[in-house]
């Protein structure tokens, strides 16, 4: 067996199971239902804001996840989900024309990219992404990522349904506060749901909606069930021939498909690259402080993992995936950090991702339901990089730190661009963290020693994107 038994199957009060070791089978499934509870949310949600079939994002993440088990031999035990990091990637390559092959094409070079990454911190150790990139840099980063995002609510989700988006708004403030323990942390999910559930209340008393979104007036039902009941219960994700494709039709989530690639859309994209350098090493850390193992050698492997995971998925169709703080935070609760565990949640998952049922109810989420959960989550994943300052304490009475995160936060929040020629334009979050990495290089390089050794901050310890880390 892979595992050894943990004390004959029976856990003492306080005590640690080891990533090596589980329990009895039935209470592995149990510890493995609940991850499948804590990654389901975010796993699914993140690929229906970024048009792309939440099935296959799950089904595809089970597959992640066993492939990261096996390439760092069960030593970090981490589910692969989701990223977050993309969705403002994605709404702004569909800004520009763009189709879900343009935007899987340019994550599958993030994957490559973060892969590559991964093999040069495992060859020349983690100290050096700490130079490269130090917790001032990542965070501003972090930060332009996530409110780059804010002109995309008032946009494109917020006028869909806009009482609708206020209501659910504030259900996720109630729950993310009000609840505690594993309810807590998905409390963006039962968001969804409940909001799914109002909306379709609302459809019975109050009948058809009518909205206007980029000047084009609509009428329908907030909840349209009529691609649910064509679905089968058991099947692969369908295969999605992007000539029919309609451009703006965010509801319209793609299967499988082929990526496409343009090299405008891959350097718009590359730049989350720091972000996913920067989960994969806080949580790398945070299951290192758990299990109390000195995880430092297993970095690059972790990261170089996580990019060829990435890889795979957006080569299918899915999209990248990356490290999960929410399971990290169940192991924390339960101090279980059996491997085993995980491979039941991924078992679970790619079942899931068998059925086109439940992916065609899922696609279905009414858009005025996106618009509350969006408003919350983007603005969470944009505090992210406050978070990181926080906990690196990062001075910004220092001009080394001040300057370089002001321009690129700047320059990434509005969407500020330099054009170079008629067909190539870098702008966005690509030319502010351009800005950041440079400046900060460049001022620490100028300044004098006592400035520029008192910069950076202390080494990167984070949480993930929008995820709640409690001691309950």
């Amino acid at each position: 067996m892979i595992w050894k038994l943990h004390n004959n199957g029976t856990l003492e009060p306080g005590a640690v199971v080891a990533p090596d070791e589980r329990l009895g089978w039935g209470k592995t499934i149990g510890l493995g239902a609940q991850h499948v509870v804590a990654m389901f949310g975010a796993t699914f949600v993140f690929p229906l804001l970024m048009g792309l079939n939440p099935q296959l994002a799950v089904m595809m993440s089970g597959l992640a996840t066993l492939a990261f088990l096996a390439a760092t031999r069960n030593r970090i035990p981490s589910y692969l989900g989701s990223s977050a990091s993309f969705v403002g990637v994605a709404t702004t390559i569909y800004a520009h024309g763009g189709k879900p092959n343009d935007l899987t094409g340019a994550l599958l070079c993030v994957g490559l990219a973060l892969f590559m990454v991964g093999l040069v911190i495992h060859f020349a150790g983690a100290q050096v992404i700490h130079r490269a990139l130090p917790p001032v840099v990542t965070g501003a980063v972090v930060m332009l990522i996530g409110f780059n995002l804010a002109p995309v609510v008032a946009a494109e989700y917020w006028p869909r349904d806009q009482w609708t988006a206020l209501i659910v708004m504030v259900v996720v403030v109630i729950l993310s506060v009000a609840l505690r323990g594993f309810l807590g942390r998905i409390a963006i999910f039962l968001s969804l749901v409940l909001g799914y559930l109002f909306s379709a209340v609302l459809d019975r008393v109050l009948g058809p909606l009518t909205t206007t979104v980029h000047g084009q007036t609509q009428t329908g039902y907030r909840v349209d069930w009529s691609g649910v009941r064509q679905a089968d219960w058991f099947g692969l994700p369908p295969v999605t021939n992007l000539d029919t494709w309609a451009l703006g039709a965010r509801t319209n989530v793609v299967g499988f498909h082929w990526p496409a690639f343009h090299p405008a859309f891959i350097l718009l994209a590359l730049p989350v690259v720091i972000a996913l350098i920067a989960e994969n090493t806080g949580h790398v850390k945070a299951v290192a402080e758990m299990t109390g193992h000195n995880l430092d050698q297993q970095m690059g492997t972790a990261i170089a993992a996580d990019g060829a995971t990435s890889t795979i998925a957006s080569l299918a169709g899915a999209g990248p995936t990356t490290t999960y703080a929410e399971n990290i935070g169940v192991m924390a609760a339960t101090r279980v950090y059996s491997t085993a565990a995980y491979v039941v949640a991924a078992v679970v998952a790619i079942l899931f991702g068998l059925s086109p049922k439940f992916g065609a109810i899922v696609s279905a989420t009414p858009g005025g339901v996106l618009g509350g959960i969006t408003v919350v989550l983007y603005g969470m994943i944009g505090l992210l990089g406050a978070k990181i300052w926080k906990e690196n304490n990062v001075d910004f009475g220092n001009p080394v730190n001040l300057v370089p995160a002001a321009a690129g936060i700047i320059i990434g929040i509005g969407n500020v661009s330099l054009t170079f020629s008629k067909d190539f334009t870098l702008g966005g979050i690509a030319l502010g963290t351009i800005v950041t990495i440079a400046v900060y290089h460049l001022a620490h390089w100028l300044a004098p020693h006592e400035l520029s050794d008192a910069a950076g901050g202390t080494n990167l310890v984070l949480d993930a994107p929008g995820m709640y880390r409690d001691e309950d």
